[in-house]
Formats: structure tokens, sequence, C-alpha cells
């Protein structure tokens, strides 16, 4: 097991383009927190918050992630929690584990936004009957350049 590993943190309304070491930065402008790998690799990390991705929990003097951190594409393959800004090391995940986690996070994305089309939370723009409707953009897509 790997030692704890205390982060600062810092709310930012934009990522800094240069990450520091042992820094979590939180957009709350961009419902983003971004932080360099625990483990050291020096790969970047972005974890959107959203009811279907992430969620932050600020104390007032730390913050925490829910759930853990699963850097699963990266060579390191990495898995920790950070609660209260200190980061406590995960087991490693099987790859068919990943392959399980990743279809089921799939799954309820769709379900999160297909029944909030169909309570009616999602606007859904008009159309006349001369125009084809625009093809999405998925929304994750906003923070693909990160």
């Amino acid at each position: 097991m790997k030692p704890k590993k205390r982060l600062a943190h810092e709310f930012v309304e934009f990522i800094p383009n240069v990450l520091e070491d042992g820094k979590i930065y939180v957009s709350m402008e961009y419902a983003t927190v971004v932080h360099k790998c625990c483990c050291g690799c020096g790969k970047e990390v972005v974890t959107p918050l959203s009811p279907t991705d992430w969620k932050l929990i600020f104390n007032g003097k730390a913050i925490s992630l829910h759930p853990s951190v699963g850097n699963w594409s990266f060579p390191c393959r990495s898995h920790y929690w950070i609660r209260d800004n200190t980061v406590m090391w995960a087991e490693q995940w099987s790859q068919a584990r990943i392959d399980a986690n990743r279809a089921h996070d799939r799954w309820m994305k769709e379900r999160y936004f297909t029944e909030a089309e169909d309570a009616g939370a999602l606007p859904i723009p008009a159309q006349s009957e001369t125009t084809q409707p625009a093809e999405k953009s998925p929304w994750w897509k906003k923070w693909l350049p990160w």
C-alpha cells in the first residue's frame, strides 16, 4: 500500500496551463476538477462534476471527490480516493472489472439523461417541419481540449 499523500486545493475560474504537483484545481464555473496523477507519473487527471460523474464536497477547509479516481487509461493505472485533501490508495482492478464499470457508467448516464428528458428537465428545441435537426455534440466534448 502506498503512503497517504496530502493535496492542496485551489478554486480557480480557469485551469492553469501548467499544473503544480500536489495541487488540485477546482473550477466551479466549468464544473471540473483537475490535478496531476497522484502516483507521480505527471499525467493530467480531469474529473468533471455532474450528476453522472464526480461529486465534490467542500467542508470549508478541504475537498473530497466521489467516486474514486481510476486512471485506467494511463500506463500507471493508479486508483485512489481523495478525501479531505488526502489521497487514499485503493485496490487495483482487473480489466474485466474496469470494462464492467465502464459499461455500467454508460448505462447510468443514458438512464439519467433519458429520465431527465422524459420528465421535461432537458429543453427540447422547437423545430420547423422544413429543417433537419442539428446533430447533437456530446456534452463531454467541451472537456476534450484538456
